[in-house]
């Protein structure tokens, strides 16, 4: 029990579960000051200060609050999967969609491939695990890429294939992830291995895929009748109602979601309910990677798991980590010579497609429900472990593909192009052409500090002010941005 549950009068379950998710964000904020200095991303910060405050180290958090928040991973993928189907532009896909798709199917299978290979016959270890770990090997991390994108100001075709390519790789994942647990789950059953038990668990996701695509249709009908202060209410009311839905019916709610954003982007062009989500999502996202953290079990990782195979789960999980790279690139290689890519699309696109989190821990989660016992276990502590790591040199190997590629420079003279010369014909001094480049790279700063997403969520905010004839409070436009 935690050292500060002795300080309540008795053992209220709400006072011990008000003050656990207050010191889940507190921590997880703290964690972020310390790895933003070290500039490592967000998600780092999240698991890390999740591990230390488990019950294996600090034993801030009872295990009651950890167990009864199971339903975490399933929200947190609800917002990741409808942010993500915003990148589903038929418009965009139309123009090269067949040799992403392409080049994402070998990638993905072919890290999928290897891993299973590598785990199922040279260490021996348990067939449905391996499948299983094989499937989630295919996940990447589209926010740490996009945001490494955003950094750099990188673009050409390098950068377009690249966000086409992890937005579709977590759909190839959930495919994959749904048949190996069907698979996971015939093996295991009394009754043998039989092929219904395989179909009928996709069917189920195909048609969930379905009922998704009707709530993005419903959503658009909904918010397009609603004033503003009410267009968060409704897309969380209709996401969470898709969660229930699939919680029922135990599937996970990631194709769905995707379903749902891709269709509601294509029918309205309305991209600032994403960005309002986006910035409401931030202390969800932050609660449900801290309990993953919560849930990592420091004692497996050293120890073997009879469930899988004798070989220790540190060990499985350096091999997985280095298999993997290597199955992203070589497919990713392989697929972009297939479809006639450019060398440097070609060479360095793999190295791009390293970083993974979310989508992976969130469905690592769910198979360790699905899977259950000690072989669920391992699962969640292979994929939290490596993802820490790949969060840990995903966002620089991103970045030193995108220099590679030629996607982005740090010269002056490529970051502001001037016209060397005057209109005479005369040829500038260095002096007026570096004043020149300055003023250039001044023009194109936001006027203001907020990103993107808070200004959506702002602004209907204001608008919500106003339409109650209520005077909204003065912004401040020099205030930090923390």
């Amino acid at each position: 029990m935690p050292f500060w549950m002795s300080w309540l009068n008795g053992e209220s379950p709400v006072a011990v579960t008000i003050i656990s998710i207050a010191l889940m964000l507190a921590c997880g904020f703290l964690m972020t000051r310390i790895t933003k200095k070290l500039r490592l991303p967000n998600v780092t910060a999240y698991i890390v200060g999740g591990i230390l405050a488990g019950p294996f180290c600090l034993n801030l958090i009872p295990r009651t609050v950890i167990e009864n928040t199971a339903f975490l991973p399933d929200i947190a993928l609800a917002f990741i999967a409808f942010s993500t189907g915003e990148f589903f532009r038929l418009s965009v896909l139309k123009k090269n969609g067949g040799k992403v798709i392409t080049i994402t199917v070998l990638e993905s299978v072919g890290a999928a491939i290897l891993v299973f290979l590598t785990c199922h016959l040279i260490l021996g270890l348990n067939f449905a695990f391996s499948v299983v770990l094989g499937a989630l090997a295919t996940a990447t991390a589209p926010a740490s890429t996009i945001m490494t994108i955003r950094q750099t100001g990188a673009k050409g075709d390098f950068v377009d294939t690249l966000l086409q390519v992890v937005a579709l790789d977590d759909v190839v994942c959930l495919i994959l992830y749904s048949v190996a647990v069907s698979v996971a789950d015939a093996v295991f059953s009394s009754s043998g291995f039989q092929i219904a038990q395989v179909l009928l668990p996709i069917g189920k996701n195909l048609l969930l895929l379905l009922l998704g695509c009707f709530f993005g249709i419903l959503l658009k009908l909904l918010i397009s009748r609603r004033s503003n202060d009410n267009r968060l209410i409704v897309a969380i009311a209709l996401l969470f109602s898709y969660c229930g839905i699939c919680a029922v019916l135990d599937v996970s709610p990631l194709l769905g979601c995707m379903g749902m954003g891709m269709v509601y982007i294509n029918t309205t062009e309305d991209e600032r309910l994403f960005r309002q989500l986006n910035y409401f999502s931030p202390p969800i996202l932050l609660l449900f990677f801290f309990r993953s953290g919560l849930s990592f079990d420091l004692g497996l990782l050293v120890n073997n798991s009879e469930a899988i195979g004798s070989v220790s789960l540190l060990l499985i999980g350096i091999i997985y980590f280095i298999v993997r790279i290597a199955g992203k690139y070589l497919g990713a290689f392989a697929g972009c010579k297939l479809a006639g890519k450019s060398p440097k699309v070609s060479r360095y696109l793999g190295l791009a497609l390293i970083p993974q989190a979310g989508v992976a821990i969130g469905l690592a989660a769910l198979g360790a429900r699905e899977l259950g016992g000690e072989l669920g276990r391992a699962l969640e502590t292979i994929i939290l472990s490596s993802s820490v790591l790949y969060e840990l040199i995903g966002p620089g190997a991103a970045k030193l593909s995108l220099y590679l590629s030629g996607s982005y420079s740090n010269e002056l003279e490529d970051l502001a192009p001037v016209e060397e010369t005057t209109e005479d014909g005369q040829k500038k001094t260095e002096v007026d052409l570096l004043i020149e480049r300055i003023q250039k790279i001044q023009s194109e700063l936001p006027a203001h500090t907020e990103n993107e997403n808070e200004r959506a969520f702002t602004e209907a905010a204001e608008e919500y002010y106003h339409d109650q004839n209520i005077p909204a409070p003065r912004r401040n436009p020099r205030r930090r941005i923390l």
